[in-house]
């Protein structure tokens, strides 16, 4: 098992509040643009080379094994595509208008289950495609949220999540892949946290599922398909710890997982479901295992490490446990990692600072922990960039306002002037900062001559779990303190002009933007906030509900009078007199994490308090823009901006 947004506007132009033309800028009829001067052509046409870049992301083997599905996007959104060999063509075989999700295969069969949103609003569906013909069905309500589709062993049903009970729950249901109307829910969620399915025992009448309460906690279940039985089979009732179910072995004796119940980070670790005896597999790597696949024959898995932010690849001999660093395989970042039927090859999408994610296969010999060549099926296209010029990341790290050592990547040319600044701040909160290829980032260093800091301030994932808890609850500004340490460590750097920063982020990241942009305006140009969290009142109010109890975990119950409290004193929207920059606000119309009242509101105090703020809104995008026509004019929007007020 592998681990891992109609509207027209008259004439293509926008209105502000009051009814008058701010921007003249085309578009594609679904983007707002509110005080956004018109963009000149030349940034139009600068960012051309950068707005082209495509991925070949591995989404799975066929059946025979020897050719690859991968995604990529030739038109606006990725959609699936076969590749036959190596630096072969791609055949297209899905053509949607949205981009597709996750991607499982059917055992011994040529099925596929995918699934799909509509305008990013997060409701995804399931459907089964036969990719011989690209013919596909409709599975679920079409309404609900739904997710997680899990095969069992012969292939004829699939276990998933979905909503459809009450809006709320995450429930988990099982269903004939011939028959929708045969869906039938085996586990009613008991409360507001994440519930799903992880795989099938080998005789099909059970299914792992996987309970998420938060990153730091989270417990598996086996649950009898006919009885509806539940048993919990990892994790501690009464001790938070992670526990991220895998996969069951090959003779059904056990299950292999992730968990950090032993010591800091997240182990791989097998637990005995008859004897209840666990071996942690990889006790002596001091960082976290986050990927795993194991072979259909069971003799052999593979897993990969995030050290320092870099992926590494190992194999594992699942009778011995030991297990080998693969050594041929280029720095950078791996994921998707997943078998073909002889366990002869193992794919995965390989994305490192100068390249685009492009699938993979590592040659396999019999003995579990040999591999032979490393070889690229895909090699994805960079907008005729020469991207043996792009600037390197460097890992450093400066010491925080109590002494904590916070990581960051580095990304500066040389220059004989101080470089202006833009601090780049993950989402999540519970993410991290990664050195993954970003164009966006070489962008910003090409046309605006910047500097870029991706800093993974406390809460951020990656460095074990004290790390990822320090900013829980009401301790949620010490991360924002983070910031403020980071911009001390700027002013040190005789390459980094400190007069010259801005802060951009989205998500958690938005929400960080605004607060630095509250308490360290006097240090800052302009700030960018994407999708952020303005009031953490009002965001756990509106979120959708099977959100709520999730991100109530992280950043507290605003139930409780004083939490609530605490969560109107450092929301940003209530210290709006404080924010002394330019802003500019991206948001999705159908962003079902944080609403699009988020946005609405900020932007109205912002104007109330006659300061200076741009505002964009997608009417066909949710959480992030993930349609190129969106995104293209965001970022020569973003450009503007920064080359306005940089």
């Amino acid at each position: 098992m592998n681990s891992t947004r109609i509207f027209f506007i008259l004439a293509c132009l926008s209105f502000n509040l009051s009814g008058q033309v701010t921007s003249s800028t085309k578009n594609n009829g679904n983007l707002i643009l509110e005080d956004i001067p018109p963009i000149p052509d030349e940034i139009v046409k600068e960012l051309n080379r950068f707005q082209n870049v495509r991925s070949g992301s591995f989404r799975g083997f066929t059946n025979s094994g020897s050719e690859l599905f991968i995604s990529t996007r030739f038109g606006n959104v990725s959609q699936l595509h076969l590749v036959k060999t190596p630096g072969g063509a791609r055949k297209q075989i899905t053509y949607f208008d949205e981009p597709i999700g996750s991607v499982t295969h059917q055992p011994d069969g040529e099925l596929i289950a995918f699934t799909m949103d509509s305008g990013g609003s997060e409701n995804a569906q399931i459907f089964k495609l036969n990719p011989n013909n690209g013919s596909y069905k409709l599975l679920t309500d079409g309404k609900s949220r739904n997710g997680s589709p899990t095969w069992n062993k012969t292939g004829n049903q699939i276990a998933f999540r979905s909503n459809k009970r009450n809006g709320a729950s995450n429930d988990v249901w099982v269903m004939s892949i011939n028959d929708p109307n045969s869906a039938e829910m085996i586990l009613a969620a008991p409360d507001g946290t994440s519930w799903g399915a992880i795989d099938w025992s080998k005789d099909s009448k059970k299914v792992l599922i996987q309970n998420y309460v938060s990153i730091t906690d989270s417990k598996v279940y086996l649950v009898d398909v006919e009885t509806k039985e539940r048993q919990l089979v990892l994790g501690n009732p009464n001790k938070k710890s992670v526990n991220a179910g895998l996969s069951f072995d090959n003779k059904n004796e056990g299950i292999f997982y992730i968990t950090d119940e032993f010591n800091e980070f997240k182990n791989l670790a097998y637990k005995n479901l008859t004897t209840g005896e666990i071996n942690l597999i990889t006790a002596d790597i001091k960082w976290d295992v986050d990927g795993f696949a194991i072979a259909k024959d069971g003799r052999r898995a593979a897993f990969t490490v995030n050290e320092n932010g870099f992926s590494s690849l190992y194999l594992l001999d699942t009778n011995t446990y030991k297990y080998k660093k693969v050594s041929n395989i280029p720095i950078g970042l791996i994921g998707g990692i997943n078998f073909n039927e002889k366990a002869s090859m193992l794919g995965f999408s390989l994305n490192t600072y100068q390249n685009p994610s492009d699938s993979f296969t590592l040659e396999l010999r019999r003995s579990p922990l040999i591999y032979g060549k490393l070889i690229q099926w895909t090699e994805s296209e960079v907008g005729g960039l020469d991207t043996s010029n792009f600037i390197s990341p460097k890992l450093i790290t400066y010491k925080s306002f109590d002494n904590l050592e916070v990581p960051a990547f580095l990304y500066a040319k040389e220059s004989k002037k101080p470089l202006p600044v833009i601090i780049y701040i993950h989402g999540g909160p519970e993410s991290q900062s990664r050195p993954s290829f970003s164009s966006t980032f070489q962008l910003w260093i090409d046309q605006l001559g910047a500097a870029v800091i991706a800093p993974n301030v406390r809460g951020s994932n990656g460095y074990g779990k004290t790390y990822v808890g320090l900013d829980n609850g009401f301790n949620r500004e010490n991360s924002v303190k983070d910031i403020g340490a980071l911009l001390d460590w700027i002013e040190q750097q005789p390459n980094l002009d400190s007069s010259r920063v801005v802060v951009y982020g989205g998500s958690y990241g938005g929400y960080m933007v605004l607060a630095s942009a509250v308490h360290y305006s006097d240090r800052l140009k302009a700030a960018v906030d994407i999708v952020g969290i303005s009031n953490f009142v009002t965001f756990l109010t509106n979120t959708q509900d099977y959100r709520r109890d999730l991100r109530r975990v992280e950043y507290g119950d605003e139930r409780d009078p004083k939490m609530r409290e605490f969560l109107e004193q450092i929301s940003p929207n209530n210290n709006v007199e404080k924010i002394a920059v330019p802003m500019f606000v991206v948001q999705g119309q159908n962003d079902p994490r944080v609403p699009v009242t988020e946005a609405e509101q900020i932007v109205a105090s912002l104007r109330d308090a006659n300061k200076t703020v741009w505002y964009m809104n997608a009417l066909n995008e949710g959480h992030g823009y993930r349609k190129k026509e969106n995104r293209d004019i965001y970022q020569q929007a973003v450009i503007l901006f920064l080359k306005e007020h940089l």
